[in-house]
Order: C-alpha cells, then sequence, then structure tokens
C-alpha cells in the first residue's frame, strides 16, 4: 500500500540529511522572499562588535552605509567611528532602546557622566579616545551626538542590529545601562550604585519591539534587519560557567529575534548566527575559539547578499581580499566588553 504524510511534499532543505549532512548552503538558510537590501538602501547598523565588523563589506560592495557622526580613527581603541553616529557597540536591546529615548528626549539617565581628574567621561561610551575638559563641554558634545543619533535613524532606510548580550550592568538610580561595567574603562564600581542584570527572553523582545517603535516616531517606514551576534561573553557576572552563561545568552535572544521579527511587520531575521555556528564552525574561529575570523564574517557576508540586490560597481571584492580588509579591521579594535578580563 502506498502511504502518503505531509513530509513528502517538503523541499530539501526541510531535511538534515539533504541540506547539512550533504550539499550544505549557508545562503539557503534564510528564506525571506523580498531582497534585504537594495540598491537605494541608506543602511545603519547597531549592536556588539560583531555587527561593526560586517560594515567594511557593506561600503566595499558599494552600498550606502550611512554617517552622521565621523571621528579620527587615531586612538579611536574601541571602534566608535566604525558605527553610524558614533555610539559605539550596543551589546543589549535595552541599551539600543535608551539610546533611542535619550535621543528623542524620553529619557535622561540621573547618572549621566563620569567627572575625574583629568576630565568628564561618558558612562555610554567610557572607551572614547578624548573626554571632555569640564562639564560644559560635555553638556556641548553629548547633545550634539544625540541629535546625530537621531539624524542617523531619519536618514535611514534600513537597521541592521546584532544583539550580542544579555548580561549588563545598570545604574541603581533609574536602570540606565553601561556598555562596560563601570571602572573597567572609566568610571568606578560602587555596588551601592551598580547592580548586575541578566535579561531574560520576554524582557528582551519588549525592549526590541519598543525599540522599533520609538525608532519609528522618527522615520515611520524604517526597515529593521536583526542577527544575533555569533561571539561568546568574555566573562560572566553569575554563578555559572562562561560557556554555560553563554549558551544561555545566545539562545535568549534567538528566541527573542525570532519573536520580533514574526510579529513586527518590516522586522526580517538573518540567520549570521547559524552560518557561523554551522557545520563548517570549525573554520570560523580564531585559536582563541571566541573571536570569528575574516572566513567566518565573509560567509556572512556572502550568504546575506545572496538575498540583496546589489549596487552596481565596477569592480567587487573577491573574498580573498574581503578577508584582508576585515583582518586588518579586526587587528586595530577592541571590544569596551573585552576590558572585563584585564
Amino acid at each position: 500500500m502506498t502511504r502518503s504524510h505531509p513530509y513528502q511534499q517538503l523541499p530539501p532543505t526541510s531535511f538534515w540529511s539533504r541540506s547539512v549532512a550533504r550539499n550544505y548552503a549557508p545562503a539557503e538558510l534564510y528564506r525571506g522572499k523580498a531582497p534585504l537590501l537594495t540598491p537605494d538602501d541608506r543602511i545603519i547598523s547597531a549592536g556588539s562588535c560583531f555587527a561593526a565588523n560586517i560594515v567594511p563589506f557593506l561600503e566595499r560592495a558599494g552600498f550606502h552605509y550611512l554617517r552622521t557622526e565621523l571621528m579620527d580613527a587615531d586612538g579611536d581603541r574601541f571602534g566608535y567611528g566604525r558605527y553610524s553616529a558614533s555610539y559605539g557597540n550596543i551589546y543589549t536591546s535595552r541599551q539600543l532602546l535608551q539610546l533611542l529615548q535619550r535621543a528623542t528626549g524620553e529619557f535622561a539617565p540621573k547618572e549621566d557622566r563620569w567627572v575625574e581628574a583629568d576630565g568628564v567621561y561618558d558612562p555610554f561610551r567610557p572607551g572614547l579616545p578624548n573626554c571632555a575638559e569640564d562639564e560644559d563641554e560635555f553638556d556641548i558634545l553629548i547633545r550634539a551626538h544625540l541629535d546625530r543619533v537621531r539624524e542617523a535613524f531619519a536618514q535611514a532606510s534600513v537597521l541592521l542590529f546584532t544583539l550580542g548580550l544579555t548580561e549588563a550592568w545598570s545604574s541603581s538610580d533609574d536602570g540606565a545601562v553601561f556598555p562596560a561595567c563601570p571602572g573597567t574603562i572609566a568610571g568606578a564600581f560602587d555596588g551601592e550604585r551598580h547592580y548586575f542584570a541578566n535579561f531574560n527572553a520576554n524582557e528582551v523582545a519588549s525592549d526590541l519591539k519598543a525599540s522599533i517603535a520609538t525608532a519609528r516616531t522618527i522615520n515611520p517606514d524604517l526597515r529593521v534587519i536583526l542577527t544575533v551576534s555569533p561571539v561568546p561573553l568574555v566573562a560572566t557576572a553569575t554563578d555559572k560557567h562562561v560557556f554555560t552563561a553563554t549558551t544561555y545568552s545566545k539562545s535568549v535572544l534567538r528566541v527573542a529575534a525570532e519573536e520580533v521579527a514574526s510579529t513586527v511587520p518590516g522586522v526580517s531575521y538573518f540567520p549570521a548566527y547559524e552560518i557561523v555556528m554551522g557545520p563548517e564552525s570549525n573554520q570560523h574561529f580564531e585559536d582563541d575559539l571566541r573571536n570569528v575570523n575574516a572566513k567566518g564574517v565573509a560567509a556572512v557576508v556572502e550568504a546575506l547578499f545572496a538575498h540583496c540586490e546589489l549596487p552596481k560597481v565596477s569592480e567587487r571584492a573577491d573574498e580573498t581580499s574581503w578577508q584582508k580588509l576585515l583582518s586588518e579591521e579586526l587587528t586595530r579594535r577592541e571590544c569596551e566588553e573585552t576590558m572585563s578580563d584585564k
């Protein structure tokens, strides 16, 4: 007797044996229909260090990566200038939400500056190469910065946001989230003023939805592409092993990203995490088993570009030159997160 069942009608990508054990193609992991990016797009990005690593590829391919705040690369140890408005790495969805709320005037952190002997430091950009000389100068600089953040979101057509962490250090005054634990780069840690948070999936999803809603008060037509960084935690402030803590963090971020992409119009999820951590993962990491190497990032970018309408450029970089370009970038920059292991 001939039997019939639903699995007989499914494509090869629905079966591990046909699309992973053999015939594996990273570009097939994304199943969206419309192009993720088009030549007319004005792209801004935010997120973890991994998000910044994609920017050189976008620009090399001819896409318009929008920059509203420029910074001299000299002394820019943590790569603030690699982002659209010099906000640096945004590791959590709560940090993104608060940045947007500060730019729109909805939130003003109480612990908004760290005054030290050599100048005034920005708690939300503690590794800037130059701090303000006094509080008056600080006020002028921070206002200009937030204006440039708002301008970037107003002009963009696409936000590429890479979720990096669930763990964060916050101010006890109002829950303001810092990109690095106070005292690791600037400021001083105070157990009465600072507390550790480890966001769950509901919190991350809620913050993402609120971030998108806030961004769309500035720019109603903004599209969003979500990714999850494959880079493990440098350290965990929980009582877990760092490997277990990393597994929790990435699982939470992946679940939250899926929920938001499935329920919020104009939001897509691109599987950068899965591409790096997939069957070829042994080729995608440096010897420290943490930092994604140039080949890993190139694999993500090639899969991304397979679902984009590429600009017409006279000379497109091949994989070798992409890897060289990225390798040079990676050797020049650090993430604030790494300072917790110093």
